[in-house]
């Protein structure tokens, strides 16, 4: 898969994704600045949402738009939208400043509606939402456009992560898949990360992870398991309260996890079995066979006489038994390193 000319996929590093989602709470200044942090902070990518409250519910407060328990307890749902969703004129203005630091920018679309604008805008790839895994007329219609998509699969059964994965590869957009546990904040318990792995055997796409945890454990651990993209929310503060706040990342945890990431990508690094330059310096302090008292010429090697003993510049302590009894070929001084040059 390719993302503005950079690869995704195994063999690449690690694509991490800063997810605005309701940071901004309610201004564009701190939307930008969130922008701007997370670019400072190691993200390779901003993601935000497109929906108003009238484009994903409707405006209904009997007890089915009511959220029980979680995050959001009590909550309506068009209240909950309406504290939460980026205004659309905004985001033109966001895309261009994402562009102008360095920064990729994606957005998820809930309705056809917001395909549209973000055609118009210029959007060039998408993502999909763990909630909205089952919403196939709105995954053929962003599949339509024919430009690479990511989707979360959240709550998904195996049935439904495929039938969504086909209607996706009819239309042979290139895509990538994140594993993800749809609560908020997730905890480690109900992760599964040993899913990233069968997933990329199963679905053979480039897999990630949605990381709705906190903290950053959970995000390396995926990349050690090799998950190849990373998406994690950000915020300027947890201070600055919105909907999202309580799960998100503030930018000195974000970079944190970014340089963790970094390290266990070099740490896993390949397979390999040759000594490295590091290791070489250091195999003096492995173990050898050295001369532990004087030796005349002539004397026999002893238990009493020649010890295996740290520094390594005598011979392997694998011969330990076979020297014994051997003879001295010449005066050995204790402290000598054992040789077969000077034993016979």
């Amino acid at each position: 898969m390719q993302i503005n000319g950079r690869n995704i996929g195994d063999g690449n590093p690690c694509y991490v994704i800063a997810e605005m989602s309701a940071n901004h709470a309610g201004s564009i200044e701190n939307a930008k600045e969130i922008i701007h942090a997370a670019k400072e902070s190691g993200a390779d990518c901003m993601k935000i949402q497109t929906y108003t409250p009238d484009t994903i519910t409707m405006n209904c407060h009997n007890q089915y738009f009511q959220i029980e328990g979680g995050t959001w307890e009590g909550e309506n749902l068009y209240s909950l939208y309406g504290k939460a969703y980026t205004p659309w004129e905004w985001q033109a203005e966001l895309f261009e400043t994402a562009t102008k630091v360095g920064l990729d920018f994606f957005s998820t679309p809930f309705d056809h509606t917001a395909v549209d604008f973000l055609e118009e805008i210029g959007m060039q790839f998408y993502k999909i939402a763990s909630f909205e895994l089952v919403d196939i007329p709105l995954i053929q219609y962003v599949a339509s456009k024919g430009k690479p998509i990511i989707m979360s699969t959240g709550m998904g059964s195996l049935g439904e992560i495929e039938e969504a994965v086909n209607v996706i590869k009819e239309k042979n957009c290139p895509l990538a898949l994140l594993k993800c546990s749809s609560a908020y904040p997730a905890i480690p318990d109900s992760m599964n990360l040993k899913t990233i792995p069968n997933m990329k055997e199963v679905f053979q796409v480039p897999v990630g992870l949605s990381d709705h945890s906190m903290g950053g454990v959970a995000a390396v651990t995926a990349v050690a398991l090799g998950a190849n993209m990373i998406e994690k929310h950000f915020c300027l503060s947890r201070e600055i309260e919105n909907p999202d706040s309580s799960f998100s990342m503030e930018p000195e945890e974000f970079k944190n996890m970014v340089r963790d990431i970094r390290d266990a990508e070099r740490a896993m690094g390949k397979v390999c079995y040759t000594v490295t330059e590091s290791e070489m310096q250091n195999r003096s302090f492995r173990k050898s066979i050295f001369v532990s008292k004087d030796i005349k010429k002539g004397e026999k090697l002893t238990k009493e006489n020649i010890r295996v003993i740290r520094p390594g510049y005598g011979l392997k302590p694998k011969y330990y038994e076979q020297v014994l009894g051997m003879t001295a070929l010449q005066d050995l001084e204790a402290g000598t390193p054992l040789d077969f040059k000077i034993i016979g």
